[in-house]
Parts: C-alpha cells; sequence; structure tokens
C-alpha cells in the first residue's frame, strides 16, 4: 500500500530573537554579517514555561483545524524530539491525550535531530505498508533554545524553537517514494549536549563553562564542532542526493525541487555549487525561522508550497535531512 503527505501545518513560538538583539550583546558582530553569512534573520525562541508537548500539541491542533481533521481519525502518533518533557512518560503520549486521539491509537517518540523528518517519513511509510495503521501524524518539535549558552553567539544566531505536524496516509498530495538512510556514529561528539541521560546526569548546581577562544563550553549546553559537521556535510550529503536519486529511478532533470534541511545559508549554497543544483530548483526558507532542526524540512515544505514553488501537476521534490548522530536521509516526493 502507498504511503502519502495529506496534511502539513506547523507552530512558532511569540517570542522572536532577532539579529539586531543578538548584536547588542555581541557588539563585534553586526547585522549584516549575521544575516548575509547565515542567511537568518530572526528565530522563535520557545517560552521558559513552554516545552515540547505544549508546541507539539499546537502544530497538531493547527493541522487538525486547517485540513477540517477529525482527532478520531489518528491511529498513529510519531513524535521526534531530542528535548521531550521527560525522560519518561514519552512525549508523544502526553500529546495523544491532549490531542484528544484515541487510546487505541499508537505512540512513540523517537530520538533524531536534523534527519528526523526525513526518517519519520520512512517509519510511517512501513507503517502504512504493514497494515499497522492508515492516519500517522507526524510531530516534530525542538527547544534546542534550552540548551544554548547564553554567551554561545555561534549556535544562538543558527538555532530556532518549533515545532510541525504532518498527516501521512493512503491518500494525499504527495506519494512518499524510496528511501536512503544512513548513520556514522563516529561523529557523535562533534554535536552533543554531555549531562542530562543517565551516563551523566545534570546537577543542580549548573556546570561551569570553559572558553575556546571565545565560545563556551558547557556540558549542560549544546556543543557543536563546526569545522567537522561542514566537512560532514560534504562528504556525506552529495552521496545521499545521487543514491536518493539512484533508488527512485530518477535523474537530476526529473526533480523540480530540492529541500535540504535548513541548517544555514552558506552551507547550503556551498552544497547547492558542489552537487550542481541550479539556484531555481533549490529552495531556502529559514530568514525569519532559524534553523528548526527536525521541523526545517516541513516548514519549508510547506512554505514551497504557498509559495507556489511545489505545483501539483506531477511535481517531483527530493528531501534530504542530515547533521547530529551523524545521522542522514533523502526521499522523493512526487506530488500528484
Amino acid at each position: 500500500m502507498n504511503a502519502y503527505i495529506k496534511a502539513i501545518s506547523y507552530y512558532l513560538p511569540e517570542q522572536v530573537l532577532t539579529n539586531e538583539m543578538l548584536v547588542t550583546q555581541f557588539p563585534e558582530w553586526s547585522v549584516e554579517k549575521v544575516a548575509s553569512k547565515i542567511g537568518i534573520q530572526e528565530r522563535r525562541i520557545a517560552a521558559p514555561d513552554e516545552f515540547v508537548s505544549d508546541m507539539a500539541v499546537k502544530a497538531g491542533e493547527a493541522l487538525l483545524q486547517e485540513y477540517n481533521i477529525p482527532a478520531s481519525d489518528i491511529d498513529f502518533v510519531l513524535l521526534c524530539t531530542q528535548s521531550p518533557d521527560f525522560c519518561l512518560p514519552t512525549t508523544a503520549c502526553l500529546v495523544q491525550n491532549k490531542l484528544g486521539i484515541p487510546t487505541n491509537a499508537g505512540a512513540i517518540d523517537f530520538n533524531l535531530g536534523c534527519s528526523g523528518f526525513v526518517y519519520g517519513l520512512a517509519f510511517a511509510k512501513g507503517l502504512i505498508a504493514g497494515g499497522i495503521a492508515k492516519n500517522i501524524l507526524l510531530i516534530t518539535s525542538e527547544t534546542y533554545s534550552k540548551y544554548l549558552h547564553p554567551l554561545d553567539k555561534g549556535n544562538r544566531t543558527i538555532f530556532g524553537d518549533a515545532a510541525a505536524a504532518t498527516l501521512i496516509s493512503t491518500s494525499g498530495f504527495a506519494e512518499i517514494g524510496q528511501f536512503e538512510l544512513g548513520t556514522d556514529g563516529r561523529g557523535a561528539e562533534n554535536l552533543i549536549v554531555r549531562n542530562g541521560g543517565s551516563r551523566a546526569p545534570r546537577s543542580a548546581i549548573p556546570a561551569e563553562a570553559t572558553f575556546d577562544g571565545n565560545d563556551p563550553i558547557s556540558p549542560d549546553c549544546l556543543y557543536m564542532n563546526g569545522s567537522e559537521i561542514f566537512n560532514f556535510t560534504l562528504e556525506s550529503v552529495p552521496q545521499l542526493v545521487k543514491t536518493t536519486l539512484s533508488k527512485n529511478t530518477l535523474t537530476d532533470a526529473d526533480i523540480d525541487l530540492y529541500v535540504f534541511h535548513q541548517a544555514n545559508q552558506y552551507m547550503l549554497n556551498f552544497l547547492r555549487r558542489k552537487i550542481g543544483i541550479s539556484e531555481e530548483k533549490f529552495f531556502l526558507y529559514m530568514s525569519k525561522v532559524g534553523n528548526t532542526v527536525s521541523s526545517t524540512i516541513p516548514i519549508a515544505l510547506k512554505a514551497a508550497m504557498e509559495d507556489g514553488k511545489i505545483k501539483s501537476d506531477r511535481d517531483r521534490v527530493l528531501l534530504a535531512g542530515f547533521g547530529v548522530g551523524y545521522s542522514w536521509g533523502g526521499c522523493v516526493l512526487n506530488f500528484a
């Protein structure tokens, strides 16, 4: 049985963090420098009392209302996050209850970052193919801002908080094609929050940061080795695109639009040129939202459809997610 995307909605927190606001704290940077290099002008930040389940519920409510879908139609909830409300219970269970989804629906979290949406599509397609579920609500929700050190200007310019909800069903506007997935755990140390799990619990007293130049490093906060992450993307993403095309028996000429994980403008344009993708077939959407981790691709997809970049007359869109783990995934959407 084929699987389709039937609906996409998303939620952005109310609090806006602009480049102007960041520059007042980091005067060695300029508004123009951040905007031109990173491609982000502002990002949304979850309120102190706003967490992953809250944003997930708001994204889910937006989808159900926008597309007039009864919560009773949902028979599985997949929730992708790396910043869950609790170690346990599963955040998806909280979301199921708050959305009024029936108790005979399955619900599960999975911990992935920037490749999470593509993996979620793969899981949902498998559930449909196996006859396990017919209407899967895939939610990506992340509050990376709660992991960022206040003095970490590099990561604070990049990351924003958001949640997206996608309905995968037996019918819809985009058929989900074949996947290419990959993992290389040797890169785990290059994008990590060390404290917070059972191996290294958080202390009641925040850990002191050390400094690598001007960059703070704390085991309580997100650490990203930017140069290593950049090298990883240059090595893995071109092959990811090539193999995804091959598995779908397509070439670049068959693809109408590429929607990559919206990491930052500099990295994406470097990748686009390296792979040989024309600028008009490469969609960027991060200026007003930032890098929202697992939600970047569904938010960009929604924006591309609203902007008319994707048409419903058999357009093909290649998705590529890549990042923390290391983890990567690609697939093709066939719009009907």
